[in-house]
């Protein structure tokens, strides 16, 4: 029997085996398909000092509620009848003020902060390769909407302390000269990064297995978490049953559906994304970009490139939307002169469920309810980004030491159980 049991093995759950290793315990990883297999492998790879600013924030709802019905737009809804979705709309509505937004701020900002340098300690790993590039990030705008945008949140940035530097046209092409036609601006957080998250999350895990401290097992499915006296006492999977003196829920969107055989509920919404990956163009950027109109993001890969986007609450529907698939290619041509959208199989196309809260907050921390469960969900868009620090937060919690990862403020603002007070 391990002394932790982790539920699910993507970038969150690997992260945590690794701090728990660390600290000492050993760890026994449950992953319902393979390692890295969901939200991790195919999303835009970015760590992202920039994003400071929660999903839920002033204008989010009036914009979306535009988008609501354009199947093809940047931020979906799609209509079905779901209580536990009204219930979140309803949660998510109230988050997105001002005052809320101002808050959350500061927490995203101290926990990405933390992260950063443990990026560096991995990277500096004997054999740990996952193609971790400090190149930057550009925020690009074609229109002055999007110039508006673009500035509104390099103000937020500064606000937090960040480095941000606006760029005109001629100074964007001298920094990157291949961006995209009609761009006529951007904003560059010199602070970003970017990586490969499928090899990050891979090679990690082979390094853990290779220390003898972490059994992974692969195709095992958590299909209830048995309780007695405010314990877990049992993991129930399609291999049979697994025990351990502590539980860690880090199933990302799936997290509700095994936190509900506990009658504990997560408010936690599977929030598609897609990504289409392409042979390494003759051309290709060496920054990473965000394009604002289009809500798209091309990022530099080691032979490759990878367009990423789009926003879809759509529950757990793993089928392919194409007309969201075209939307993100916008940017394509530019890199590939004869490109088709049509031409792209559906082996290059990927899309992952990315598990978002209310307020835009991840939940981190020990269950109130039950002694032994440990939580990591909810990361939202930015889950590679807080990965190690979430790993870090969940060692220094098991071990019943003084959190040092993080404010005991920010903290409390990650509690579990904070929609239910």
């Amino acid at each position: 029997m391990s002394d932790v049991l982790i539920v699910g093995g993507g970038a969150i759950g690997i992260c945590s085996a690794h701090y728990l290793n660390q600290a000492g315990f050993s760890v026994t990883v449950l992953e319902k398909s393979e390692v890295g297999g969901a939200c991790s492998h195919g999303n835009a790879g970015l760590i992202v000092p920039s994003h400071v600013v929660p999903l839920a924030a002033p204008g989010v709802i009036s914009q979306g509620l535009k988008w609501l019905f354009n199947s093809s737009s940047p931020f979906y809804i799609k209509p079905r009848l779901s209580s536990d979705l009204i219930s979140w709309i309803w949660r998510f509505r109230s988050a997105c003020s001002e005052s809320r937004m101002r808050r959350s701020m500061p927490i995203i900002h101290e926990l990405i902060q933390a992260s950063l340098p443990l990026f560096d300690e991995l990277a500096a790993i004997d054999d740990l390769s996952f193609g971790y590039r400090k190149e930057g990030l550009l925020m690009l705008f074609a229109k002055e909407k999007g110039r508006q945008d673009c500035l509104k949140g390099a103000n937020l940035a500064r606000g937090m302390g960040m480095p941000v530097e606006e760029l005109d046209q001629e100074a964007l092409r001298a920094l990157e000269p291949h961006v995209p036609d009609g761009i006529i601006g951007g904003v560059y957080y010199p602070q970003d990064a970017h990586l490969d998250p499928g090899r990050f999350v891979t090679a990690l895990a082979a390094k853990l297995k290779q220390k003898g401290q972490t059994t992974i097992h692969t195709q095992t499915e958590v299909t209830e978490l048995v309780e007695e006296q405010g314990k877990i006492v049992a993991v129930r999977t399609n291999q049979g049953d697994f025990t351990a003196d502590q539980i860690l829920l880090a199933g990302g969107s799936w997290s509700p559906l095994i936190a509900r055989t506990l009658g504990l509920k997560l408010p936690v919404q599977a929030a598609k994304g897609y990504s289409i990956t392409l042979p390494g163009p003759t051309v290709s950027p060496r920054i990473p970009m965000i394009l604002a109109e289009a809500k798209a993001t091309v990022t530099p890969l080691e032979n490759q490139i990878r367009f990423a986007g789009t926003l879809e609450l759509a529950g757990l529907d793993p089928s392919i939307n194409r007309k969201r698939v075209a939307s993100i290619l916008k940017a394509a041509p530019t890199y590939f002169p004869d490109f088709r959208a049509e031409s792209v199989s559906r082996g290059q196309i990927w899309s992952g469920f990315r598990p978002c809260t209310p307020d835009g907050l991840p939940m981190i921390g020990r269950s109130d309810r039950f002694d032994n469960l440990l939580v990591a969900t909810g990361h939202a868009m930015i889950g590679i980004t807080l990965a190690p620090i979430t790993g870090k937060i969940i060692s220094e919690i098991a071990a019943e030491q003084s959190v040092q990862a993080t404010s005991a403020q920010s903290l409390a603002d990650l509690s579990v159980e904070r929609f239910s007070a």
